[in-house]
C-alpha cells in the first residue's frame, strides 16, 4: 500500500474493467487500501484482455496494481457474510454495475446506508441512476459518441474519430475519485456517508470544454478542427523539415515574439493578423505561411530557438519518446511494477504530487485472483 494522504481509508472495489478500477487505482496511489471483490474463477473481465505476458494481463495490471483481491460469489450465503464483514470495516464502496444490479444482489444504496450509515457509496454507470437511458448498457466508445467528444475530434470531413485513449472511462474514473474525496471531507464533519451517482455520459459532456458555451452563444455547431484550437490562433501543429511541432500562442505578446523568432516581420505587418480574432478568422492563410517558415528547419532546431525565446512549443511524442523523456523521468511519471511474471513492467505514475509523502519509483503489482482471501479473513476476523 502506498504512502499518501488517504492512508487508513478502506475501499471495497466492486467495479470491473476500467472506469471504476481506474478510480480506485488513483485512490490507491494516494494511500487508500483497496480490496477488490471479484467473481470466482473468472475474476474481473480485464484479466482476459491482452497483451499477455506469462499468462498475465498487462491491461489488468496497469489498472489494478497496489490492490488486494478476494473472490466472492454473492449468491452464496458464506461469501455474502464475508462481504458484509468487510463492509463493516470500509469507508467507501465503488461499483460500476448497471442500475438495479446491486439492489438485486442485496447491496443497493438504500439498504447499505441503513446498515452502514457512514459508508460512502459511489456508483459509476453509463447513464446514471435517473433519466430515460438509465438502464442502457454503455462502454467507452458509446459515450464518446453520445457525449459530443467524437463530433469535435479528428479532421473536417474525415471519418468519426475516437479519442486515442478511453476518455469515456478515464474521465468518469477521475470524476469519481474527486467525488469520493469530497464525500470523505463532508463525512468528517457530518459523519454521514453519501451516494455518488456518476454517469459516464455526464462526464463526457463536462469534458467538452467550452463547446457548449460556444454553441449556446453563437448557434454554430462545433465540429472537428484537426490539431488547431477553435478560438486561439496560431495554436496547433505545424510542419517542420522532419516532422511537426506544436505552437501555442495565447496572447499578442507571444505572437510578436513568435514572428521575430522565425524572422517573419511580414506577418506582423499583415492586417489579417492584427489580433487573435483576426488571426482566427484567417487561420488557413496564416497556417500556410507559418508552415512555409517552419519547413526550413528541423523540429529540434525550432524547439531550441522557440524555447530560448519563451514561445510555448513542443514536439509530438510517441509513447517510446515519453517513456524516455527526461522531464517524465524527473517527475517519476513512469514507474516500475514489482510483479512476478512481468519482468520490466512499467506503468504511468501518480501525477498528484503532495508534499510530505513519498512518490516511489516502484509499486507493488496487481493481485492474483483471490490472492488475499486468507489474510483478509484473518485480519478482519471474518
Amino acid at each position: 500500500m502506498a504512502e499518501g494522504p488517504l492512508n487508513g481509508i478502506v475501499i471495497i472495489d466492486m467495479s470491473r474493467v476500467l472506469a471504476g478500477p481506474y478510480c480506485t487505482r488513483l485512490l490507491a496511489n494516494l494511500g487508500a487500501r483497496v480490496i477488490k471483490i471479484e467473481v470466482p474463477e473468472r475474476g474481473d473481465d480485464a484479466r482476459h484482455y491482452g497483451p499477455f505476458i506469462d499468462n498475465k494481463s498487462v491491461y489488468f495490471t496497469a489498472m489494478n496494481y497496489e490492490k488486494e483481491s478476494i473472490a466472492l460469489d454473492l449468491k452464496d450465503t458464506e461469501d455474502k457474510a464475508l462481504l458484509d464483514g468487510l463492509l463493516a470495516h470500509a469507508d467507501v464502496l465503488v461499483e460500476n454495475f448497471r442500475p438495479g444490479v446491486m439492489q438485486r444482489l442485496g447491496y443497493g444504496w438504500n439498504s447499505l446506508h441503513k446498515s452502514h450509515p457512514s459508508l460512502i457509496y459511489c456508483s459509476v454507470s453509463g447513464f446514471g441512476h435517473t433519466g430515460p437511458y438509465q438502464n442502457r448498457p454503455a462502454y467507452d466508445m458509446v459515450v464518446q459518441g453520445m457525449g459530443g467528444i467524437m463530433s469535435i475530434t479528428g479532421h473536417p470531413d474525415g471519418e468519426p474519430t475516437r479519442v486515442g485513449m478511453s476518455i469515456g472511462d478515464i474521465g468518469s474514473g477521475i470524476y469519481a475519485a474527486v467525488g469520493i474525496n469530497a464525500a470523505l471531507y463532508e463525512r468528517s464533519n457530518s459523519g454521514i456517508g453519501r451516494h455518488i451517482d456518476l454517469s459516464m455520459l455526464d462526464c463526457q459532456i463536462a469534458l467538452v470544454e467550452n463547446a457548449v458555451a460556444r454553441y449556446s452563444s453563437t448557434g454554430e455547431i462545433p465540429g472537428p478542427l484537426g490539431a488547431r484550437h477553435p478560438s486561439i490562433t496560431p495554436f496547433g501543429a505545424f510542419e517542420t523539415s522532419d516532422g511537426h511541432i506544436i505552437i501555442a500562442v495565447g496572447n499578442e505578446h507571444l505572437f510578436v515574439t513568435l514572428c521575430k523568432t522565425i524572422d517573419a516581420p511580414d506577418l506582423l505587418a499583415d492586417d489579417r493578423y492584427r489580433s487573435n480574432e483576426q488571426r482566427t478568422n484567417n487561420e488557413t492563410a496564416l497556417k500556410t505561411q507559418l508552415n512555409e517558415r517552419f519547413r526550413q528547419k528541423t523540429t529540434a532546431k525550432w524547439l531550441s530557438l522557440l524555447g530560448e525565446a519563451g514561445v510555448p512549443s513542443g514536439p509530438i511524442n510517441n509513447i517510446d519518446e515519453i517513456v524516455n523523456d527526461p522531464q517524465v523521468a524527473a517527475r517519476n511519471m513512469v514507474v516500475d511494477v514489482n510483479e512476478p511474471g512481468l519482468p520490466g513492467m512499467r506503468v504511468a505514475g501518480n501525477p498528484i504530487k503532495i508534499s510530505g509523502f513519498n512518490d516511489p519509483a516502484e509499486r507493488e503489482g496487481a493481485p492474483n485472483l483471490d490472492q488475499n482471501r486468507a489474510e483478509l479473513i484473518a485480519e478482519f476476523d471474518l
